[in-house]
C-alpha cells in the first residue's frame, strides 16, 4: 500500500489518522509541526501527505505546503489539508475562495470523519502526476 505522512500538532488527530489509515494497509509516519513534517517528508518520501493548518502558528500548514511544493523531490506528492481554522481562530478561511491559491489537492474539515478520510486518501493516491496542484492556482480561466 502507500506511505503516508501525517503532520499535525494534536496527538489525538495523529493517532486517529494512523489507526484509520493503517486499517487500509498504509505505512504511516507522523510529525508535529510543519518544519518537522518537511524534514520527515524528505527522509520518508511519502506517497501522500495529510497536513494540518494550525500548528506552530495559525498558518504553519500553509507555509509547509509551499515549502513542500518548492522541493523537486516532493513537488508531486498529493497533499490533503486538514482544517479547523474557522472554528479555532478569528481567521476566516474560505476553501473555495482562498484555497484556490494554496498548493494542496483537497481540504477536509476537522473533526475527521473516518470514511471521508479513507475516501479522500484513496482518491488522491490515484491522481495522475499532472493533476497534482503544484502551483497553488486552480481554474484560473
Amino acid at each position: 500500500m502507500a506511505k503516508i505522512l501525517c503532520i499535525d500538532d494534536e496527538l489525538d488527530v495523529l493517532e486517529t489518522c494512523t489507526t484509520i489509515l493503517k486499517t487500509k494497509g498504509h505505512t504511516i509516519k507522523c510529525a508535529g509541526s510543519g518544519s518537522d513534517g518537511y524534514l520527515k517528508a524528505k527522509e520518508f518520501s511519502p506517497d501522500l501527505i495529510v497536513l494540518d493548518v494550525m500548528m506552530d502558528d495559525e498558518t504553519d500548514g500553509f507555509h509547509a505546503a509551499y515549502k513542500i511544493r518548492q522541493d523537486e523531490k516532493l513537488k508531486h506528492v498529493p497533499i490533503l489539508m486538514l482544517s479547523s481554522i474557522n472554528q479555532a481562530s478569528k481567521f476566516k478561511f474560505n476553501k473555495e475562495k482562498d484555497g484556490q491559491f494554496l498548493p494542496v489537492d483537497e481540504f477536509v474539515e476537522k473533526p475527521i470523519i473516518p470514511q471521508k478520510l479513507i475516501s479522500e486518501v484513496d482518491r488522491l493516491l490515484h491522481l495522475s502526476k499532472d493533476k497534482i496542484n503544484t502551483e497553488g492556482v486552480r481554474n484560473i480561466y
